[in-house]
């Protein structure tokens, strides 16, 4: 390898590091925000229990990026207003659609980090599958809303349009970044060619694994008229 690939693979793992770290430390707020407007005490408490869970992995993070001789804030930095911009376009209005959000939109997130790291040396692997571990929150989430979908069958064609919404964003938001970022446009074109042979199939199967998530939330695909209409 030369020095400049040595160079672009540096910054390019640094984006994707400084994007994840700033991804979890954002979650961190989000389920703090949620515990807050919880009902009950105990959802309030699993809920304050997954946000230190999140601001953990942003600390393992902010580690692995500081040993790698960067500064958490630089590397983060390029990323703020994108993320920010995401979550402000998919704002929840109520509590069913701020769970649906944490789990759809962060599995989504979470499918392209799995992708991608599988090219990365083997301890930074390990550190990114254990940061994306999941904290209780999909099992938190899918509870929840199968319960208001079976007490209001309209609840299902409202958040199953909320769902689409959040894919829509995060899939675009994605391509946004990467075509923003050099170093991390050539680590997701490297893992294309490697692996998926080109970046649109990697999209297909993040799609796939939502279709797969609707049906976990008692939300399986429909097409917007059906979804309007219940």
């Amino acid at each position: 390898m030369s020095d400049h690939e040595d160079l672009a693979s540096r910054a390019g793992l640094l984006d994707l590091l400084g994007l994840l770290a700033y991804a979890e430390l954002t979650a961190f707020f989000r389920l703090s925000e949620d515990a807050a407007l919880a009902i009950s005490l105990s959802d309030k408490t699993a809920l304050a229990e997954m946000a230190v869970a999140e601001f953990g992995h942003f600390q393992l993070l902010r580690g692995r990026i500081e040993e790698m001789g960067a500064d958490p804030k630089d590397a983060m930095q390029p990323f703020v207003a994108a993320v920010d911009s995401f979550h402000a376009r998919t704002a929840p209005s109520d509590w069913l659609e701020s769970l649906v959000k944490a789990y759809v939109g962060d599995g989504i997130a979470a499918d392209f980090y799995r992708t991608v790291v599988q090219l990365l040396d083997p301890a930074t692997e390990s550190l990114v599958q254990t940061v994306l571990a999941d904290t209780g929150h999909a099992e938190f989430a899918i509870a929840r809303v199968r319960e208001a979908v079976d007490a209001d069958q309209r609840v299902a064609g409202r958040l199953a349009l909320w769902a689409r919404r959040l894919m829509g964003e995060a899939l675009g938001q994605a391509q946004l970044v990467a075509a923003e970022r050099e170093g991390l446009a050539q680590l997701l074109a490297g893992m294309a060619e490697t692996q998926l042979g080109d970046l649109g199939r990697m999209f297909a199967k993040l799609t796939d694994s939502h279709a797969e998530r609707m049906a976990a939330l008692g939300l399986a695909e429909r097409t917007p008229a059906e979804a309007a209409g219940a």
